[in-house]
């Protein structure tokens, strides 16, 4: 059988980084019947980076598929978006997490949560320019920036400030 195709918009906000953040994501699929369903979440953190939070839209997005999928994942961060298509996670897990200074890879935690989470799937990674007036982009932008400035802010339990 094959795999459903699912689009995926993701994006993070962080103030003062590190600081306040939050994420926004949208998940995009059309069943057999060319039905759209679209489900959104976002989530804020009282401490943390803007490339904490892109990562992580992208973990919980692909968390939430039940089944495998064809993706397309699109985000405006060079961070996530290049660290897959210019295979610098595939050199990094080479190397035992470290980069080419010997430094260990920052978001370690996010990145082997990361691998886990996309283990099932065939994802072609994205990349759009932010605040660019790509539609979906911009509501990704915009719940992120919500779930920033809520109350109700979560503690970013693998950041090490």
């Amino acid at each position: 059988m094959d795999k459903p195709t699912v689009t995926i918009y993701t994006d993070g906000a962080c103030s003062n980084n590190p600081g306040k953040g939050g994420y926004g994501l949208i998940l995009m699929y059309t069943n057999k019947d060319g039905t759209l369903f679209q489900k959104t979440a976002s989530k804020g953190f009282k401490m943390t980076t803007n490339n904490r939070m892109e990562l992580l839209a992208v973990i919980d997005a692909l968390s939430m598929l039940k089944k495998p999928c064809n993706i397309k994942l699109y985000s405006d961060s060079k961070y996530v978006v290049d660290a897959i298509n210019q295979k610098w996670l595939d050199g990094w897990m080479k190397a035992n997490w470290k980069l080419g200074t010997k430094n260990p890879v920052k978001n370690i935690d996010l990145w082997k949560k990361f691998t886990d989470a996309k283990k099932n799937h065939d994802i072609e990674f994205i990349w759009v320019k932010g605040h660019n007036s790509n539609e979906f982009n911009e509501k990704c932008d915009k719940m992120a920036t919500q779930a920033r400035n809520s109350s109700n802010l979560f503690d970013d339990e693998g950041f090490i400030g």
